[in-house]
């Protein structure tokens, strides 16, 4: 080999080194550390090339965590390209205005249904408000409006070109009317958000999240199949983390959903007081969740599901149904 190749050889492997080390990357667990709460809100950091994506970023509470999870891999909010919501509830978006804030040029995707909500906060805010009544700012801090021109919107069968590779976006109703799910099928990993429940790190126990105002388990049901066809390798939960068994996992989730969907309807038709019905669901809940589960991962389960809202979400969807056949 001549002079001349041998100096050339060292100036090109390390760029060719970096590229490839980058497009095998894998998808990188952010724990956003909720309220304290530790494996609650679990954010994804994709880096595709030069490309740096969150999906669901969380809420605004979180964002000095977020900043020490991405310090931990060399980055900072402002190397982020793109943040990819599966839904725009505060705990999976509440974030997403102050991030383009501190980095204007942030891409923010989102469903059509859940994108005006992120342009203009207050109807989104006015709900959780219901919900969370004095406890919202500790739980979601400072919730800021998106600029448009920074909004994304989806629909649902667009491809995604981030960096090397393509994200699939499916439109996955049910949990929200607005939730969509990512599949990166170079890694075989799919996004859920909250379609397929909340389940620690891959714990075969899965609990649904069915909050109101629109959960529709016809809609749910066909999401679940539809993801369950990506035959993906794992599932990302934001609640939290990988789930290595996609089938078995979506049909423990399914199977749950309808459990959970008859005790409602049993306890709705035995007129209860409204308290009294939330609390004998809520009890036979984390019943079952403690015969399942140690203590504490009991009490992080029960946390993370939010089981008075879950009350709320199924009794307004049975009470609708049965408006809608009267």
């Amino acid at each position: 080999m001549s002079d001349q190749k041998q100096q050339a050889r060292p100036r090109y492997r390390p760029a060719l080194l970096r590229y490839t080390i980058s497009l095998m990357i894998p998808t990188t667990i952010l724990d956003l550390c909720w309220a304290g709460h530790r494996r609650s809100i679990a954010s994804a950091l994709l880096r595709f090339g030069d490309c740096v994506a969150l999906v669901d970023p969380g809420p605004a509470s979180t964002i000095p965590h977020l900043r020490e999870q991405l310090a931990g891999h060399g980055l900072h909010i402002t190397d982020l390209d793109a943040l990819l919501l599966t839904h725009i509830h505060l705990d999976h978006a509440g974030a997403c205005g102050s991030l383009v804030r501190e980095n204007p040029r942030l891409r923010v995707y989102a469903h059509s249904r859940g994108a005006p909500h992120m342009a203009d906060p207050r109807k989104l805010l006015d709900s959780a408000r219901r919900l969370y009544g004095d406890t919202m700012p500790r739980l979601y801090g400072e919730v800021l409006g998106v600029p448009q021109s920074n909004l994304k919107v989806l629909e649902g069968g667009e491809s995604l070109t981030m960096g090397s590779r393509q994200l699939v976006v499916l439109y996955t109703p049910g949990h929200a009317s607005h939730h969509v799910t990512y599949f990166d099928s170079l890694e075989g990993v799919a996004f859920v958000g909250d379609t397929a429940g909340v389940a620690i790190e891959g714990h075969p126990f899965v609990l649904p999240a069915t909050p109101p105002p629109d959960v529709n388990l016809e809609l749910w049901n066909t999401s679940l199949y539809a993801i369950a066809a990506l035959n993906a390798k794992r599932l990302f939960l934001t609640h939290f983390g990988f789930s290595d068994h996609p089938a078995q996992h979506i049909s423990s989730y399914r199977e749950r959903l309808l459990r959970w969907s008859a005790l409602a309807a049993k306890i709705l038709s035995e007129g209860m007081a409204e308290s009294q019905a939330s609390e004998a669901f809520v009890k036979e809940v984390a019943v079952e969740a403690r015969q399942s589960l140690s203590p504490e991962e009991a009490d992080l389960y029960l946390f993370n599901g939010s089981l008075h809202l879950s009350w709320l979400g199924l009794a307004r969807y049975h009470r609708k149904r049965a408006a809608a056949q009267a």
